[in-house]
């Protein structure tokens, strides 16, 4: 995507959250909860689930806020449903907003296009921070010191992935490689006579998916992978940005961030939220998999009836010719039962083909099994036609 769309998109959300909306409040008594600490906890909605709560924001008591949770999607880099919000001083001068998320997506395997960054490859925290400065025409003036609970949050997440799941070496698959990494940036600009100071901080995750493509089997040696076959492995890279914004007159951003860097202020997330949106997605995808089988069984069935038709006309055609030329039953016989049996076969794989599957026999006992094409045969399994008839 050119930076400049991506940049018009940023401004809509902004644009978005500038406006009236029921999470929008003036002043503290307006759709918050007030704290005993002088600060207050606004809600965000999520309009398609019921108006549940999707996250809170908690802020100084007479801060302005708006808030507005993005449901991600294809058009937005396969994204997944994330925040955007800001809070304002009571004089308009300091804010602290969360951007919508930046993500971009490189390899060469399939991935997303539409709504990514123009990015091809890999992209430091720091870096993209400078990157996001442009987009927000202001000044880059260097890193700064990552704020503590940032720290916290990818020394966090970098222990939660450090072990794979063992589902992967279970299957003999390759696991994704996971990094996560933070960075902080001074910024400044200036809002007409005024000097602005601001720091950007960004919270980045990468996963790196390999495929490994279809592997032939020597029959020779079971288990022994032989060159990569007519599907080749392929390996794709995604990243997803959260980055956060906050900036104040002259000296001021000194004392904004000790006001903003603590347990208490900022944005958290509903878990019971985070939970039904997890379930809803599932659903979704659960959806999406029912129709694909669906329609796998209504062409399988399809072709089934014009493999029955074109026995019907074969065998009309045997019968004519068996009146006629006696002395031709044996040979036309043999071509029609060649051409079912082909068919048949061809009819069988495919089935296997559409539903990611493949079938083996078990050469010990003869036993046919129908198991996943993410699993590479061994042992005393060999792979078969989808009807069971050896290749």
């Amino acid at each position: 995507m050119h930076p400049k769309v991506r940049l018009a998109m940023i401004f809509v959300a902004l644009a978005l959250l500038g406006c009236k909306s029921p999470t929008e409040s003036s002043d503290a008594g307006t759709g918050a909860a007030a704290t005993a600490s002088g600060a207050r906890t606004e809600d965000v909605p999520d309009t398609t689930l019921n108006n549940m709560t999707a996250f809170s924001v908690t802020m100084p008591s007479n801060w302005k806020f708006q808030g507005v949770l993005l449901q991600g999607g294809v058009a937005l880099c396969d994204s997944l449903a994330s925040r955007v919000w800001r809070a304002t001083s009571p004089d308009g001068s300091s804010f602290v907003e969360e951007e919508p998320q930046l993500l971009w997506a490189w390899g060469n395997g399939p991935k997303p296009v539409q709504g990514c960054l123009p990015q091809n490859g890999p992209l430091s925290a720091q870096d993209l921070l400078a990157h996001v400065a442009g987009m927000l025409h202001v000044t880059y003036v260097g890193p700064d010191q990552m704020p503590e609970a940032m720290a916290r949050a990818v020394k966090q997440y970098q222990d939660a992935t450090a072990h794979p799941d063992p589902f992967y070496a279970a299957h003999n698959l390759p696991a994704p490689k996971i990094r996560a990494e933070g960075a902080a940036a001074l910024v400044r600009f200036k809002r007409g006579s005024t000097d602005m100071q601001g720091r950007l901080t960004t919270f980045v995750q990468c996963v790196e998916t390999t495929h490994p493509g279809v592997i032939q089997i020597d029959k020779a040696h079971p288990g022994r992978p032989l060159q990569m076959g007519p599907v080749p492995p392929t390996t794709v890279n995604k990243c997803t940005a959260n980055v956060t914004y906050m900036a104040a007159p002259g000296n001021q951003l000194t004392s904004l961030e000790r006001q903003w860097d603590t347990a208490q202020m900022g944005p958290k997330q509903n878990k019971d939220w985070g939970d039904a949106w997890v379930k809803r997605k599932a659903q979704q995808g659960q959806a999406v998999t029912d129709a694909m089988i669906k329609s796998s069984w209504e062409r399988f069935n399809a072709q089934q009836k014009e493999i029955a038709h074109t026995m019907a006309v074969q065998q009309q055609q045997h019968d004519q010719f068996l009146a006629t030329m006696q002395a031709g039953t044996d040979r036309s016989i043999a071509n029609a039962n060649a051409a079912i049996y082909a068919r048949s076969t061809a009819a069988s794989d495919m089935v296997d083909y559409s539903l990611d599957r493949q079938t083996v026999m078990n050469t010990n006992t003869g036993a046919i099994y129908k198991i996943t094409n993410q699993v590479t045969p061994g042992g005393p399994l060999e792979k078969v036609h989808g009807d069971g008839t050896p290749y």
